[in-house]
């Protein structure tokens, strides 16, 4: 246990670490004239130092060449987007015509529910977990509700079924198949924002699809923090955000997966001028010919300057690959895991499940006695440069992202509860 706390232990698991140089291509917040041990990569990942010079290509062309950027050069604005589709396939195990990155998280969920959620007589219900993150039940509810069919009968909510709000598989598979009847689509995250917990993603969707019923993803809290295999999994399409663990800026430009088996049908969609075919979009015809692939549920033109910050971060994950960033993961979770098992399980209860495979980055870790001392506890961190964020009513999240997280930084912030701790 000793060994566990010392200074020379955390360094030692750093210096073997094969990705300690990407630290520095990252700016790190300051706290007391030292770098703060930022552990909030779940909320808002840190910028990338290769962001600025892509947001500034962009302004500089702009400046030069006004509309005729469009057209010159190697970034050029009218197919920009291309530019981060083949990286960011790889991120998230897809053909690259499977994913596009267009709007905001929220906002593709509505455009993949106008879609996918085809109600019929027979089927008509939504499939959720409780607890979900406000904004994916506040869009479902909303789409059922535009559609004239109450809440209360066609949105089915899954209670977690083990301690600490977690979900087993049997669950998940036993309310699929309860409703399988009347279910018409199923949207699972894949990672749970409040717990942690990481699913399966692939078996989800084949219980789904046994069951008849449509099966999209949220992984806002997934992608770029577990290796994802979207293609494989058979998910009917997926969304999330690039401002987590893509570091991509606050508000960053969001992500879309549409399955290939979806490329040419002619599903329902909300449809805009970005959508259509690029051989005839020009012609500017009134029939709209969408393009096949996500592509096509796209509205405008992408935001040019938004985009360019995804570049630098997809680079830094085509240079790192997800296998050893994973595997960094792993490593900094479970010493962090270690050393509440050791000296701090009278302070600290981590909710999150401790099999690896069903958690990534986070740790949820619940502050014993209640919300007061959880939030004094909270509030000590901060004021010693240690960031977490917090989730009612006892909770801390600590996300020690791979790319610029340290084992060192999680001795500290097992070193500061301790000080906390012992001074209360």
């Amino acid at each position: 246990m000793t060994e566990l706390f010392t200074d020379a232990y955390a360094q030692s698991r750093d210096a073997a670490d094969p990705l300690r140089a990407f630290r520095d291509e990252f700016f790190i917040p300051q706290h007391g004239g030292k770098p703060q041990a930022y552990f909030v990569g779940n909320s808002l990942g840190l910028q990338p130092k290769g962001a600025r010079a892509h947001v500034e290509e962009v302004l500089d062309k702009w400046a030069t060449e006004a509309v005729e950027g469009h057209f010159t050069g190697s970034a050029q604005w009218m197919p920009y987007h291309e530019l981060v589709r083949d990286p960011l396939a790889r991120v998230v195990g897809a053909q690259p015509s499977e994913v596009v990155a267009m709007n905001s998280l929220t906002a593709n969920l509505h455009l993949m529910l106008v879609s996918f959620y085809q109600p019929t007589i027979e089927r008509t219900a939504i499939l959720v977990e409780a607890g979900s993150f406000p904004s994916d039940r506040y869009a479902v509810e909303s789409q059922l509700k535009y559609r004239g069919l109450p809440p209360q009968h066609t949105l089915i909510e899954v209670e977690p079924d083990q301690p600490d709000g977690t979900f087993s598989m049997q669950a998940i598979e036993r309310a699929i198949n309860e409703n399988a009847k009347r279910l018409a689509l199923i949207l699972w995250p894949g990672v749970q924002y409040r717990t942690g917990q990481a699913f399966d993603l692939k078996e989800i969707a084949r219980l789904g699809h046994a069951a008849g019923a449509i099966v999209g993803f949220d992984l806002a809290h997934a992608v770029g923090n577990l290796p994802l295999q979207l293609h494989d999994s058979g998910a009917d399409f997926a969304v999330w955000c690039h401002y987590k663990y893509m570091n991509s800026g606050p508000g960053a430009v969001a992500g879309c997966f549409v399955h290939e088996r979806h490329a040419r049908t002619q599903r329902p969609r909300f449809a805009g001028w970005w959508g259509n075919n690029q051989d005839v979009r020009f012609k500017m015809g009134p029939q709209f010919d969408p393009t096949p692939g996500a592509d096509g549920w796209q509205l405008s033109n992408p935001p040019i300057l938004g985009l360019a910050p995804l570049r630098a971060s997809l680079d830094q994950y085509d240079r790192a690959t997800m296998p050893a960033l994973r595997a960094k993961s792993e490593s900094l979770t479970g010493y962090l895991e270690q050393l509440i098992d050791a000296d701090l399980r009278d302070v600290l209860q981590v909710v999150t499940p401790r099999d690896v495979a069903q958690r990534g980055c986070q740790l949820s870790i619940r502050v014993i006695g209640g919300r007061e001392r959880g939030r004094e506890l909270f509030e000590f961190l901060a004021s010693r440069g240690v960031l977490g964020d917090w989730r009612e009513p006892d909770v801390i999240r600590i996300s020690p992202v791979p790319l610029y997280n340290t084992h060192a930084d999680v001795l500290r912030f097992a070193n500061t509860v301790r000080e906390w701790r012992d001074a209360s």
